[in-house]
């Protein structure tokens, strides 16, 4: 064995704790990093749920309902004994006496101290490492079990409530000589609690709840240890929480600046409190997953290489308390916020955020640090309104973006503040060492903005390097990784040079990629049809493509139904749809004319045409009430979007369709384009199936398209697999429904590019150009939406790239940029560039704006 070095402290949670599987994983954990010659300090947890159940015993005892908790708690530890081989009697008798005891005490006398609490709580600690401790040992690790409230003690807490001083105490963190020589006489395995520790006086205090990395962390420093590593159920810290946000990714390396802005806004795979003793003696702290013990996990140290301006997490923390404080005299009034946050310091009340005006000051109150708030709500209240008129706000969660130096890329964040069009912001705050941006909105709003924010700000970043790879990928959730082909482009590079130099400016479709994404489309088991939008593209040979893989179409005018029949004249009326807006009348006369499905956005049309539509079949748009997608112009849903019949107005909409004999065949929702969140399709569904019941009759339920697409080779893609695993879980519960897609970028984007050719470079200093042959008269979405694509000299696709330029064309208007700072090789007049991801709303949105021609279109 070799010789022994340093301390290395690993902390696992309630659930690494809880069954025989990660428990033999942890012995193997152990052995290693004893065998590589460290002593190994283990913390951990209750079992999980346990701490739940004690705290249930609290709430219910005095009333004398316990019984079956104990019971349960006492199950729960005779099974996970059971499970490792121990008698659970023999380790566990005298702890379930003492919790029977303290049950019927907290029963006798109707209530339950702090004290009481703190002593009631710690039992759930110390039979879990009771456990573990006797299973190491069962294997042949010679294990050293010790009371952490031995080892942790408290220091005084500067206007601290007796609740806080009890069940949220601070410990010193100094490195402790003393203890490091008695543990290491103790042997090479020391294993104790998480979450308890003792006062000055002996008594057992806890460090509040998910303390026990808390106490880990403690540990570390006092026995000045290498490593500080938590073990988890998660492989490490993410970009959001995985659970709610799929695509999330995984943060390899995190300063611990960042990790302590990620864990205090809502991250709860770290305690907020961890991070701050291992900053100040420089332990670094490596996140792991119990059940994945090879996965790398997140490393925080001091050691990050990388300072560029960067959102890294959106985070959310919820049951925020708002503190609204108002009036007019507070104006130029000096000592205002002395006096009232006097008020806050006498009952204990820590502030987090702080937003003021001339009248107002609103300030939050964040839960985990305020837990006594509803105890002493009223006399707070009642002292505060001597100074101002108060008002409380609950219900309310605080969504933050977290990086570095986020001030100097908030106007690269405008297009993604433009999803707070629907949702009302309480307060904002601007972190003063530039690592959080946070917003506090509606409880209910708040994962599902999470999710909109992590699509614009983290999916489409153009630094995709500093993240790893999604959950299911990490996990192993998906059936098969989206094969990472090159982009089809790369293999006919000389075909494509060849091409623009012969042709000049050039939109160039490959038929292959066009039938891999409609077979992509296809794996959407649950869905009986398929559409293909075709405002998107309407050229000839891509229309022709995608009939023959037996695509119906979804029609936006009059012009692409009559476009259609023209091209296949033979194509069943039922297999296209009319989706117009705002068109006039004789346009669904002529649809109707033709037997498409037609659908209605608007309740107008039946207000004032109702003879256009009686006795007919019908769609109906719906207004989900929300829009999702890359840009806020790709959004088709919520009050800002002009789409859709929104849900006040079905009541009106259904006495009318009844009055006129209209039969509602189907529902129709889109609520926008470029969305990687898995569960907008069936949360879409849900809602038509919602409409669907006030009207009655309906038989299709139109999701619309919307699908996002892999926008480089970094970015994650949208789990198709995913989607159709919650669509089916819809379809078994609402059978009587057909479900319809019609996507329309899905499936052209990645099949074409934009080929042109360069004409001038230019030098302004630092800034450089590259001039090229076409401009936004061809390609108008980076200047109409800030669309960003991938941008090469394919001329030049093996050489180093060494300059920072900007890709512009000839149109004589300032936002003609196809490209913004982008790394590029030493580039000449002649170079072929070409613009990816360019088959959808590329020439169909083209002009001959200056009298330049657009781009030609060519098949391959």
């Amino acid at each position: 064995m070799p010789e022994r070095k340093n301390w290395i402290v690993l902390k696992f949670g309630g659930t690494s704790v809880s069954n025989r599987q990660n428990w033999d994983n942890i012995r193997e954990v152990v052995k290693q990093h004893r065998d590589s010659g460290y002593k190994v300090c283990l913390v951990h947890s209750a079992v999980s749920g346990i701490s739940n159940k004690l705290q249930e015993v609290i709430d219910q005892a005095p009333r004398g309902n316990y019984t079956a908790l104990l019971d349960s708690i006492k199950d729960t530890h005779r099974d996970l004994a059971d499970d490792l081989g121990l008698d659970a009697y023999e380790l566990l008798g005298d702890y379930f006496l003492e919790l029977d005891q303290l049950a019927k005490g907290i029963a006798l006398v109707e209530e339950a101290s702090f004290r009481v609490q703190a002593k009631l709580m710690s039992l759930g600690e110390l039979m879990a490492t009771t456990l573990g401790a006797a299973f190491l040992k069962k294997e042949d690790i010679e294990t050293n079990w010790m009371d952490a409230r031995d080892l942790l003690k408290t220091v005084p807490q500067k206007n601290a409530s007796e609740k806080n001083i009890v069940l949220s105490a601070v410990c010193d963190d100094s490195p402790d000589k003393e203890l490091q020589l008695e543990l290491s006489d103790k042997g090479n395995v020391i294993l104790t609690q998480g979450f308890i520790a003792s006062d000055q006086s002996d008594k057992t205090v806890l460090l509040g709840r998910g303390g026990s990395d808390v106490s880990a962390a403690y540990l570390a420093s006092k026995l000045k240890a290498e490593i500080l590593e938590i073990w988890t159920d998660v492989p490490g810290m993410f970009t959001a929480n995985p659970h709610a946000v799929p695509s999330a990714r995984l943060l390899k390396h995190l300063s611990y600046e960042e990790a302590q802005e990620i864990a205090t806004n809502g991250a709860k795979v770290l305690h907020p409190r961890c991070i701050m003793p291992a900053r100040k003696h420089k332990i670094p702290v490596h996140i792991k997953c119990t059940h994945k013990p090879n996965l790398e996990g997140t490393v925080i140290s001091s050691a990050v290489s990388d300072d560029t301006a960067l959102v890294k997490a959106i985070a959310v923390r919820g049951d925020i308390i708002l503190v609204s404080m108002e009036s007019l005299g507070m104006w130029q009034q000096v000592g205002f916020l002395a006096d009232v946050f006097e008020v806050f310091k006498n009952h204990g009340l820590s502030i987090d955020l702080v937003s003021t005006s001339e009248s107002n000051v609103t300030v939050s109150l964040d839960p985990g640090l305020n837990a006594h708030f509803q105890d002493i709500r009223n006399e707070f209240v009642e002292e505060l309104s001597a100074h101002c008129k108060v008002n409380v706000i609950e219900s309310t969660s605080a969504v933050s973006l977290l990086g570095r130096h986020i001030r100097t890329i908030l106007h690269q964040l405008g297009s993604a503040f433009e999803v707070f069009q629907e949702h009302q912001v309480y307060l904002l705050s601007q972190a003063a060492n530039d690592l959080n941006f946070t917003f506090v909105v509606e409880s209910e709003q708040a994962d599902r903005l999470v999710r909109q924010l992590h699509e614009q700000v983290i999916s489409q970043s153009g630094n995709q390097q500093s993240f790893g790879p999604t959950w299911p990928e990490l996990m192993g959730d998906v059936e098969e990784k989206e094969e990472l082909h090159e982009a089809w482009w790369k293999g006919k590079r000389d075909e494509l040079v060849q091409l623009s130099r012969e042709k000049g400016p050039s939109y160039v479709y490959s038929k292959d990629a066009l039938i891999a994404n409609t077979e992509r489309l296809k794996e959407l088991h649950s869905v009986d049809r398929f559409f293909y939008a075709m405002k998107a593209n309407a050229n000839i040979d891509v229309l022709k493509t995608f009939r023959s893989q037996d695509l119906g179409f979804e029609c936006v005018s009059i012009g692409e139904v009559e476009e259609v029949f023209e091209l296949f004249p033979d194509i069943d009326p039922g297999e296209v749809i009319f989706t117009p807006n705002f068109a006039p009348r004789e346009e669904y006369e002529q649809a109707f004319d033709h037997g498409v499905n037609v659908t209605l956005d608007n309740i107008y049309p039946l207000q004032k045409w109702p003879e256009v539509f009686e006795n007919r079949t019908i769609f109906l748009r719906i207004d989900p009430g929300h829009g999702h997608g890359h840009h806020d112009h790709v959004k088709t849903g919520g009050v800002h979007s002009k789409f859709g019949i929104p849900r006040f107005e079905i009541p009106e909409v259904k006495s009318i369709i009844d009055d006129i004999s209209i039969t509602v065949k189907g529902l129709h929702a889109h609520i926008g384009s470029g969305i990687k969140d898995p569960t907008q399709w069936k949360s879409t569904a849900l809602i038509l199936h919602e409409v669907a019941e006030e009207l009655g009759g309906v038989d299709v339920l139109d999701l619309g398209g919307g699908f996002g697409i892999r926008e480089n080779d970094t970015q994650a893609s949208l789990n198709m697999k995913q989607v159709d695993e919650l669509l089916k879980q819809f379809r078994d519960a609402h059978p009587n429904y057909e479900l319809w897609v019609e996507p329309g970028r899905f499936l052209t984007a990645t099949a074409g590019v934009l080929l042109a050719n360069v004409t001038q470079l230019k030098g302004k200093g630092s800034v450089k150009y590259i001039g090229i042959d076409t401009g936004m008269n061809s390609f108008i979405r980076p200047a109409l939406y800030g669309a960003r694509h991938t941008i090469v000299n394919l001329s030049k696709l093996d050489k180093e790239s060494t300059q920072v330029v900007n890709i512009v064309g000839p149109i004589c208007e300032s936002g003609d940029k196809l490209g913004i700072d982008r790394l590029f090789p030493e580039s000449e007049e002649g170079d072929v560039i070409l613009i990816a991801n360019t088959g959808a709303y590329g020439r169909v949105m083209s002009s001959s704006y200056n009298l330049r021609m657009p781009a030609t279109e060519i098949l391959i």
